[in-house]
């Protein structure tokens, strides 16, 4: 995964995202659950996510629950889990599209430039770099945001789309999206997904994404 003891765990109802060090550790430790589990089974995949943080010394982790599944987030609220967040999984399909080329500069960036304004140093240090792709927009002549795109049985996930705030309201993230979509389909890439903040919905929806449906971010309360 690009990170020092960083592992996959897939349990019957749940998978599981252990980063145990820095920067990655911050952010990246995340689990999802299967969507309407039978009871035991989900109880079952909420004990492992519990006892794989522990393991690997982690206190702090999400677990993400599907659309709907209110069975999933009463029994997190039981067990003593907040409800930290919520963003909308949004989609398009590539073949349909009427995204055309972006109006602000956007360069294929290289991942030193993406670390830096991304803004977190040493990000991934064991990754491939050529696993994903990164763009950089430009404002005024300078590199003022960046996005990073990967590609997994014919979707391209867009993610840690990113602008810094002096040049913010100037359509770079907009730009950013367009070039990895374009991009994406000329790859034979069939859909696009991301996950969006309610400050991004606008922006992601004038491209042309559509909602599937609000994702749910519960953290344990230390």
């Amino acid at each position: 995964m690009g990170s020092a003891g960083a592992r996959l765990v897939r349990h019957p109802g749940a998978a599981v995202a252990v980063f145990p060090s820095e920067p990655e550790r911050g952010f990246f430790n995340n689990a999802i659950l299967d969507a309407d589990l039978a009871p035991r089974t989900r109880a079952t995949a909420l004990d492992a996510i519990a006892a794989d943080y522990k393991a690997a010394g982690v206190a702090e982790f999400a677990v993400w629950t599907h659309p709907g599944d209110d069975a999933a987030a009463d029994e997190l609220i039981a067990r003593g889990y907040r409800l930290n967040e919520t963003t909308l999984a949004m989609g398009l399909d590539l073949e349909d599209t009427t995204v055309t080329e972006p109006q602000l500069e956007v360069q294929r960036g290289d991942w030193d430039e993406y670390v830096r304004i991304l803004g977190v140093p040493g990000f991934l240090p064991a990754a491939d770099p050529s696993a994903y792709f990164v763009v950089v927009g430009r404002v005024d002549g300078e590199n003022v945001g960046s996005a990073m795109a990967f590609d997994h049985d014919g979707d391209c996930g867009i993610f840690n789309v990113g602008t810094e705030e002096r040049a913010r309201r100037r359509g770079a993230g907009t730009a950013m999206v367009a070039r990895l979509l374009l991009d994406a389909r000329e790859r034979g890439c069939e859909t696009a997904t991301l996950h969006s903040t309610p400050i991004g919905e606008g922006v992601y929806g004038a491209l042309g994404f559509t909602s599937l449906g609000s994702i749910r971010e519960f953290v344990p309360q230390l």
